[in-house]
């Protein structure tokens, strides 16, 4: 439940959050279409100009720019940096400690660091007026400091720097527009809008859509949507929830758990009733009422439940650094919290609740004289009912393990799913002023025995996410807006990858190939060319002849299909190819990169190296789904342990209630496998009737979250064959246990006590 209610608090901090959104972009037509949750840099400026219902806005760019931030001797490359507007303090909740909320980027060299980052730096001393260089270059003057960012807001980051930046150095790169303010055509800037509270956000859509037309005629198929802030976190661009689908998984986890143990706490009560009952008869006969009775009975419970509570909170609290390390949060179990205790408060009220009513009411509405003479009989409260209950137990149980059978099935299923490229072996790293050298290291580093390949890039072949509409070929459709992911590589690249062709053929490395492209599969399908090699294809303003077209191979999450993607060749010599691959040989990798880190030293003196294996970089997009599967996987084991917490005290309480059979039995002769099994058949009996109902509901949600991966594994028979199957092994080894033993007793005790 704390995990649950940490995921849905994202972003409700803030006091403006219900007025909050962000802009979506929606682009592309047909199956290329897509929403981006970027949109260009004049909706920022225009939204909040043009737009009376728009009170404010926010543009947040990511950090490109610097990668190492130092102060003196301090060196600091795992920063969380943007660029962003003044604007950002006046609409989200983020307190400034220091410095001006009105102007909080006096000029384009501020910066304003987080308290946690301005304690890394500068220790006990003022941060205020200090110099922090970024990349050896450039210098900023701390102007703020601001609170570190909640854990549950969406946004995270330590240091933030004027927007103002991107504008002035605007023209350096960039030709086609006049600004940065007036480039409707590069979606890079996540924007904010705040809206009036009497907003209509339709219209505000429908505005921004139209200023997009106005001024950039060549995207009329572009449009906008507002996102609220607070369906951000577990919500896509598009509006689909995987993620949310998982959080009500997890709640219905929670909430089976309580009743699993609920429902234990109701079986033994009842099947303990007759134990009670003389005690309730004689409570009856001098004068106790049945409300006094049931008062009791409740009260009982409520001091179990009490102590049962505060052991709860021990482990929790003991717990916790466990917790966080698996679920990768940072969950601080506070007992002065008043959130905690509401989640602590109505998880028992709710527990209590379900446990403590009906044993209650079946204790206290004995009558008296039946009971007195062991005439007692409960009817569906002594038999059925707890029947039906242990089904519903196991049925949960049987759901839980079906789940974690599916879940751990498809992990493995990403894990070894052929990607279409060979990831094993190999590192990469952004090469920075290597570039300009890429040749020559290239060359050196080929010599050496325990490197098999270098190759270079302009994106990280795992996740390629970079992606434009600019393209044209013969015999495009005039309304047609088709979005490619474009990669520059050298020739290398498509043979150490070992990526296929099927058609035409790679990159020669001649000057000639830098007008010449490679597109994939899917690309070639979505743009419906036929007989693609030879034909014109023009990306962003070159025009070039398609030479080849390579298989498709998956250059993003399996959640994702395949997309388009284009391959230029990279003919300035590592100047356009920012990243450098090497393949190691697999059994000396420390020495290849020893080996690279040299070349790295050579030209990025003062730098740290920074390296990444394709293997981590991969794992990396699926690490959320892997934790959640290990939570869901002990998860589902706690039920399970007490499902059979229930089953073993049932059976307990079976074996004493037919102390007496028992021993008559074993002295007719009978068997120890017989009485086991005369005491066993009948639980077992209920774990078959719940595997039965629970497989069609653990297939149909299931089904469900495997939806969200575009490439999943099947729903074999097996998973749910298997499931029971387990489900049954367990619950025989757990009757058994308490059956055998019952068994081997003294029948001569049994009988002389009975």
């Amino acid at each position: 439940m704390l995990w649950v209610k940490d995921e849905l608090s994202y972003d409700r901090f803030n006091s403006k959050s219900p007025l909050i959104y962000r802009t979506n972009a929606h682009i592309g037509t047909g199956t290329s279409a897509q929403v981006w949750n970027n949109v260009p840099a004049p909706i920022g400026v225009y939204s909040k100009n043009q737009i009376p219902a728009v009170k404010n806005s926010v543009r947040i760019a990511s950090n490109y720019d610097y990668g190492m931030f130092s102060y003196h001797d301090k060196q600091f490359t795992k920063t969380k940096t943007a660029f962003i507007d003044g604007s950002f303090f006046s609409i989200f909740d983020i307190r400034l400690l220091k410095g001006d909320v009105k102007n909080p980027f006096p000029d384009n060299n501020s910066i304003i660091i987080s308290s946690a980052t301005a304690k890394m730096f500068f220790g006990n001393d003022d941060p205020i007026g200090k110099i922090i260089v970024a990349d050896n270059k450039e210098n900023f003057t701390v102007r703020g400091v601001m609170q570190d960012f909640p854990e549950n807001f969406s946004l995270q980051y330590d240091m933030l720097l004027p927007l103002s930046m991107h504008e002035r150095d605007y023209g350096k790169d960039h030709s086609y527009w006049k600004s940065m303010n007036e480039d409707w055509g590069n979606y890079m800037y996540t924007t904010f809008v705040l809206v009036q509270p009497d907003a209509s956000l339709k219209a505000i859509e429908k505005k921004l859509t139209q200023l997009q037309h106005e001024h950039n005629p060549g995207a009329m198929d572009v449009f906008y949507t507002l996102q609220p802030l607070a369906k951000l976190h577990l919500y896509d661009a598009d509006g689909s929830s995987s993620a949310r689908q998982m959080v009500q998984i997890f709640f219905i986890v929670a909430v089976l758990l309580l009743i699993i143990a609920c429902i234990n706490y109701v079986n033994l009560s009842t099947a303990r009733a007759i134990l009670r009952a003389k005690e309730v008869s004689v409570r009856k006969i001098i004068g106790a009422a049945k409300t006094h009775l049931f008062t009791q009975f409740i009260i009982e419970t409520i001091i179990l439940f009490a102590i049962a509570t505060v052991v709860a909170i021990i482990i929790i609290a003991s717990l916790i650094p466990l917790y966080n390390n698996i679920s990768g949060k940072h969950t601080h179990f506070s007992i002065a919290d008043a959130g905690m205790w509401s989640t602590i408060g109505i998880t028992t009220t709710a527990a209590l609740l379900a446990s403590s009513v009906y044993p209650a009411m079946l204790l206290s509405s004995f009558k008296p004289i039946f009971a007195l003479k062991g005439k007692l009989s409960l009817g569906i409260g002594s038999s059925m009912f707890r029947k039906i209950l242990v089904v519903a137990q196991f049925s949960f149980s049987v759901m839980l393990i079906i789940g974690t059978l599916i879940i751990g099935k498809q992990l493995r299923y990403i894990q070894e799913r052929q990607l279409g490229y060979d990831k094993s072996y190999v590192f990469y790293f952004f090469m920075r002023d290597l570039m300009g050298h890429y040749d020559a290291a290239k060359a050196d580093l080929l010599k050496e025995p325990f490197i098999k390949d270098v190759s270079a890039s302009s994106g990280n072949i795992v996740s390629i996410d970079n992606t434009t509409g600019d393209t044209e070929w013969d015999g495009k459709e005039s309304n047609r807006m088709f979005l490619i992911h474009p990669i520059t590589i050298d020739a290398n690249f498509i043979p150490m990858m070992k990526l296929k062709m099927v058609a035409g053929s790679n990159f020669t490395g001649s000057i000639a190939d830098s007008a010449h492209y490679i597109l994939n599969e899917t690309a070639v399908k979505e743009a419906g060319i036929k007989d693609p090699i030879g034909k014109r294809f023009k990306l962003w303003q070159t025009y070039g002849t398609i030479v080849g077209v390579v298989k498709d191979f998956h250059l993003a999450s399996l959640k994702q299909k395949i997309e388009p993607a284009i391959f230029a060749y990279d003919g300035n010599h590592g100047r356009n190819a920012y990243f450098m691959y090497i393949r190691t040989t697999g059994k000396d990798a420390p020495k290849a990169l020893a080996a690279a880190e040299k070349w790295w030293k050579k030209y990025n003196a003062g730098f740290p190296f920074d390296y990444r294996f394709l293997d981590e970089a991969y794992d990396k997009m699926y690490k959320s789904d892997q934790r959640t599967g290990t939570l869901f996987n002990l998860f589902a084991a706690i039920a399970i342990f007490i499902s059979c917490l229930g089953l073993f005290g049932l059976t307990t309480y079976t074996a004493q209630v037919k102390t007496r059979e028992i021993g008559i039995r074993k002295v007719l002769g009978a068997t120890v496998t017989s009485i086991t099994g005369l005491l066993a058949k009948d639980f077992i009996g209920l774990v078959i009737i719940a595997i039965t109902i629970a497989s069609p509901f653990a297939w149909y949600g299931m089904n469900k979250w495997l939806q969200n991966f575009a490439y999943q594994t099947s729903l074999n028979g097996w998973i749910f064959i298997g499931a029971g199957l387990i489900a049954v092994l367990i619950a025989l080894i757990t009757v058994s246990f308490q059956s055998i033993r019952a068994a081997l007793a003294n029948p001569v005790h049994s009988l002389r006590n009975e």
